[in-house]
């Protein structure tokens, strides 16, 4: 068959990451995207991963303050099926290019939007580049243990940009399925504060829990004023140094998997021992710092071959060493999956790249093609826009706000938080996500200490059915769900589905219609499908952790034990905290779902999808995924975390920390118009933007001596005023703005309350993509089995067979 999104036209309105990753997915699979540059061309040109961005993409420039121009893309917009844009609000209506203006003449018309907070409140008007986003919402503050200085530390990672281009995909893809019903497009909107906001897993419920239950529980940092850390998971996702000086990040937070590690470390004996059973989660300081000396002791007596033939002989034992810049692309299961392409760029040669982000069986993504040349399609495009749109028709009657994906089902079967997340952000589409979870539930209900905290997020809006799925008559129901079902989501490791009878061929056999996604963490088969995999592990294998943590960090076999305690401090909070691979790879299950439910929607048959953490994250970290004769550097921080340069880093004030984004000559020159900062106008050494990085540190540090003459709110409120990205960096932690009262979340309308079964009342997200006619669904999290007899009711099930198989410890709840 053709590509999924075959006959899709697309206009990207965009100069920014966000937007050229919406843009690049969509070409990916079929769809005509057209790049709308200016006439210098994107700045996103000069930069590693441009091959990658835009490859398959058409480009027409145009100088849209030009009425002729302006008119080409508008008349374009006139005719196509999707609008992307990620201006700043009310750029859009002034260019006659916004929503308003264009769907009368096109009312199929599925027009994204991609902000920084909000296209209205009290930051709309803020310029939303990642760095401001992520300071305002406290995860520089709330990162602050990486680094030895005092003060918040920067993120180098695109949480927020990678993020927020899933979700509007999300609403792109659901827009165009409920477009097949109602015939009309519609207005989608996200914010890159929902994209970053995405990723926390539970600790925004640990936070409301702490303060409702004021006096029995306390939040906490991650990791003490000393660097030892306070979570018992750290311990169990420990970060060593092998003897020969490399880094490794271990993978076994489930029981099973820590006791079989234990015992590859010769630690076992601690499982008997009274004072060290305990010790990962003690309230003594102490008692916890000594627990991780030992374990970084076992660590450390084994070099790195030794431990990789450990690995080999014990399955459930495993930990990845933490890579750098490219070396991703030669990751063993990218290899094995396909999941590294070359394409022949006319102005680079070969490129080594990422491959498409979800392999599907029936309709595949189109055969890559290279970026374009700038302009390289003007005349064709110029020409189109001549001819007037070629669709034309009566607009149908609007129909009744109901939910994008009312009618379809997904079933679920997967555990934890990164396959999951993604049908959650199904039902608050209007999905109906049945979840089959084992007897004792989905141990990511268990992971805190409180149960049912940590499994409140990547439960929300599901059905929970407790079964046995090692059962005959388990399995019976699982074929029976699937017959009802259009997508079935799997993440499970490699070979248990297919041990079950789970697999994409068993239930395919019994519904040809299924979409059936494999989105585990490796793969599902090569030389690590069957490995666990967990956030931190993936940070460690992508790259991901130590471009948090900086390429300065040492690796070597001469640090001493505190160094390596530092050293894997950074690394794990690099991977694990605020922002991670779980996030990232549950909006990119999300929209691998979306795609398959849009294939079926054309016709496709049946067909299988695979998608993957480590390839997922590969997307996420394009900037470094890219290699090329001659390629540029990728944006780097410096050593102590301030940030990628002067103009965009983080400052000390008086009082509290400032973040500074200037990233073009007119923001240079808005910032120097201030009087505090007119002496760097007149200074030679400043003088253009080559000037200013050949003499970045002579920059920052005349501006760090500014900006501590006054409290940082000050600055804030200055600098925004005239228009310069200027704000203060909240302490954090980035939960606050769900949980407390002043909240960012909240002062954006962001959160709402539900209630839970078993925790009563509390705060979520509402649904990350808002449309401008259908409606979403925020609903809570189910507890244990809650709808068990509910839909066994619904296949046919009896109260009688209901009450036997229970009693045979078949079914749960």
């Amino acid at each position: 068959m053709s590509a999924v999104l075959d006959g899709v036209r697309v206009l990207e309105l965009s100069n920014t990451l966000a937007g050229a990753h919406v843009g690049q997915l969509l070409a990916d699979y079929g769809a005509e995207v057209v790049l709308v540059e200016p006439p210098g061309g994107s700045p996103l040109r000069g930069e590693a991963a441009w091959p990658f961005w835009s490859r398959g993409k058409k480009s027409l420039a145009l100088d849209l303050a030009r009425d002729d121009d302006r008119s080409v893309a508008q008349r374009l917009a006139g005719e196509f099926d999707v609008l992307v844009e990620t201006w700043r609000p009310g750029v859009a209506e002034k260019l006659g290019l916004g929503f308003d203006a264009l769907a009368p003449g096109n009312p199929r018309l599925v027009y994204a939007s991609i902000t920084g907070f909000g296209r209205s409140g009290p930051l709309a008007r803020l310029a939303g580049y990642e760095g401001v986003v992520m300071a305002k919402l406290g995860a520089f503050g709330a990162q602050a243990h990486l680094t030895r200085r005092p003060g918040p530390s920067f993120l180098a990672a695109p949480f927020c940009s990678f993020s927020a281009a899933q979700l509007a995909l999300h609403g792109i893809l659901a827009a165009l399925i409920e477009r097949r019903r109602s015939g009309l497009g519609q207005r989608v909107d996200t914010t890159l504060v929902q994209g970053i906001l995405a990723h926390d897993t539970w600790n925004w419920l640990l936070r409301f829990i702490a303060h409702k239950y004021t006096g029995a529980y306390r939040a906490m940092r991650p990791v003490s004023d000393r660097g030892v850390p306070n979570s018992h998971l750290v311990f169990r996702l420990v970060v060593g140094l092998t003897k020969d000086g490399r880094y490794l990040q271990f993978s076994q937070s489930a029981d099973h998997l820590f006791r079989a590690f234990l015992a590859a470390a010769g630690l076992d004996w601690m499982l008997a021992d009274p004072k060290w059973s305990k010790a990962g989660s003690a309230e003594e300081e102490s008692v916890r710092e000594e627990y991780w000396e030992q374990l970084l002791t076992a660590v450390r007596q084994k070099s790195y071959a030794e431990w990789c033939r450990i690995f080999d002989e014990q399955p459930d034992v495993w930990a990845e060493r933490f890579r750098r810049g490219t070396e991703l692309l030669d990751h063993p299961q990218l290899r094995h999956e396909g999941q590294v392409v070359t394409i022949a760029d006319p102005e680079r040669g070969s490129v080594e790249q990422p491959g498409p982000l979800v392999h599907m069986s029936a309709t595949p993504a189109q055969a890559l093609r290279p970026a374009p040349a700038l302009d390289a399609h003007g005349a064709e495009l110029r020409t189109r826009a001549a001819r007037g749109p070629e669709r034309a028709g009566e607009t149908p009657a609007a129909l009744p706000e109901r939910p994008p994906l009312e009618g379809v089902t997904v079933l679920e079967l997967g555990t934890f938080f990164a396959g999951p997340y993604g049908a959650t952000l199904l039902a608050d589409l209007g999905a109906r996500v049945i979840k089959l979870e084992q007897l004792d539930g989905d141990p990511i209900r268990k992971l805190m200490p409180l149960p049912e905290i940590s499994g409140v997020k990547v439960l929300m809006g599901k059905e929970s059915v407790a079964v046995d799925l090692a059962t005959e008559a388990g399995r019976e129901i699982v074929h029976a769900l699937a017959k009802r079902a259009q997508l079935v989501l799997r993440s499970f490791r490699a070979g248990v589905a297919e041990r079950l009878g789970l697999d994409a061929r068993s239930l395919l056999a019994a519904n040809p219609d299924l979409v059936y996604l494999d989105a585990p963490g490796y793969g599902i088969d090569g030389p690590c499908g069957h490995r666990p995999a967990f956030a931190p592990t993936i940070a460690a294998a992508s790259g991901l952790a130590m471009r948090i943590a900086g390429a300065s960090l040492p690796e070597h076999a001469d640090l001493s034990l505190e160094e390596v305690k530092i050293g894997a401090t950074r690394l794990f909070g690099a991977g694990a905290f605020i922002a991670q691979s779980d996030g990232f790879s549950a909006l990119g299950v999300a929209t691998a779902l979306l795609l398959g439910l849009v294939a079926k929607q054309n016709g496709a048959p049946g067909q299988r999808l695979l998608t993957t953490m480590l390839s997922t994250v590969a997307h996420a970290l394009s900037e470094d995924m890219v290699r090329y004769a001659g390629r540029p550097p990728a944006p780097e921080p410096d050593p102590d975390l301030y940030g990628f340069s002067a103009l965009y880093r983080l400052y000390p004030a008086a009082e509290g920390w400032l973040f500074l984004a200037v990233t073009n000559e007119r923001e240079w020159r808005r910032l120097t118009a201030q009087r505090p900062f007119a002496a760097l106008r007149a200074d030679a050494r400043f003088a253009a933007a080559a000037d200013r990085r050949t003499h970045d540190g002579e920059l920052a540090a005349r501006l760090g001596d500014v900006f501590r003459a006054r409290p940082a709110a000050d600055w804030e409120r200055e600098l925004v005023a005239a228009d310069v990205a200027c704000v203060v960096s909240a302490e954090g932690p980035v939960e606050a703005a769900v949980t407390d009262a002043a909240g960012l979340a909240r002062t954006l309308g962001l959160v709402l309350e539900v209630e839970h079964p078993v925790l009563e009342r509390h705060p979520r997200l509402v649904p990350a993509v808002r449309f401008s006619r259908s409606r979403c669904v925020a609903g809570a999290g189910p507890a244990l089995g809650q709808h068990t007899v509910g839909v066994l009711h619904e296949l046919g099930y009896d109260d009688a067979r209901i009450a036997d198989l229970r009693a045979k410890g078949v079914i749960g709840g």
